[in-house]
C-alpha cells in the first residue's frame, strides 16, 4: 500500500493499525475496532493523537463491566467467569485485563483463557470447565472470529453460555452480544477519509468513542442451557433471536 502511495489506509484492529504504523509515518491511517489506541502505543491521546494515526476505539472499562452485568441478570448468583483472547493481539490483551478488572470490582473470580492459535482451544475450555467457570466472554478479534464455530461448539460440550462484543458470534450460536455497533463504526470511519482527502490532518482529529451500541440475545441459545433471559432485558435488546 505504500509503494502504491495511497491517499488513506484504513486499518481494522489493533495488529492492522500497528502494522500500517511500522510501514509509514506520512501516509494517514484512520483505524477502527481497535481498543485502546493509548495503551498500544496508535495514538499519544485521545483528544491529540499527535502523528499520523485517527480514528474510533471503543471503551474498554465501561464495556467489561457492562458484559458482566448483563451475564450476572441471565445467570444469577453466577461467581466464576472465564475470558478468552488472543494472546498475541494486544488490544485483545488490554480487552481482557479490563474484564478482570471489572469482575473483581462486581466480585466476580475471572479465569484467564489466553490462546496462541487454534489448536489451544480444546485446551483452554477444558481449563474452563477444570476451573468451574459459569460463563465465557470472548474478546473478538479475526483469529477468535474466523474459529467462532469450533468456539462454540466446545462451549456446548462443557454447557458453558457465551457473551460477545459482537453479533456473528450470536448468529453462530452465542448467549449474547453486547458492545459498539459495527456498521456505526466503519460509518464514522468513512467521515474520517473524507475529511482527510479533503485536507485535515490525523494528528488534528481527535479519536471518537462509540455512541451506538447493540445488545442481541439468541433465546435458542439460552433455552438449549437452561436459562431463563429476564423479560427485563429481552424489552432492552435491539435484536433478539428465536
Amino acid at each position: 500500500l505504500v509503494q502504491r502511495k495511497v491517499d488513506v489506509i484504513l486499518a481494522v484492529n489493533t495488529p492492522a493499525v500497528q502494522a500500517a504504523k511500522k510501514a509509514t509515518s506520512s501516509i494517514p491511517i484512520v483505524m477502527t475496532r481497535v481498543s485502546d489506541p493509548v495503551r498500544t502505543g496508535l495514538v499519544a491521546s485521545i483528544s491529540r493523537p499527535g502523528g499520523n494515526v485517527t480514528g474510533l476505539s471503543f471503551m474498554v472499562e465501561a464495556l467489561g463491566v457492562k458484559r458482566l452485568e448483563l451475564l450476572r441478570e441471565v445467570i444469577p448468583g453466577i461467581s466464576r467467569v472465564a475470558v478468552l483472547w488472543h494472546a498475541p493481539n494486544p488490544g485483545s490483551s488490554v480487552v481482557a485485563k479490563e474484564i478482570e478488572v471489572a469482575g473483581t470490582r462486581l466480585g466476580l473470580q475471572v479465569v484467564r483463557l489466553p490462546v496462541q492459535g487454534q489448536s489451544d482451544l480444546p485446551v483452554v475450555f477444558e481449563a474452563a470447565k477444570r476451573d468451574r467457570a459459569e460463563a465465557v466472554l470472548v474478546v473478538d478479534d479475526a483469529l477468535v472470529t474466523r474459529h467462532r464455530v469450533q468456539i462454540l461448539a466446545l462451549a456446548t460440550k462443557h454447557a458453558l453460555p457465551i457473551n460477545s462484543l459482537f453479533k456473528p458470534f450470536v448468529e453462530a450460536g452465542a448467549l449474547m452480544a453486547y458492545g459498539p455497533s459495527t456498521p456505526a463504526m466503519y460509518r464514522r470511519a468513512a467521515h474520517y477519509v473524507d475529511k482527510i482527502l479533503k485536507g485535515a490532518k490525523p494528528a488534528d482529529l481527535p479519536v471518537e468513542q462509540p455512541t451506538t451500541f447493540e445488545l442481541i440475545i439468541n433465546l435458542k441459545a439460552a433455552k438449549a442451557l437452561g436459562l431463563t433471559v429476564p423479560p427485563s432485558l429481552l424489552v432492552r435488546a435491539d435484536q433478539v433471536m428465536r
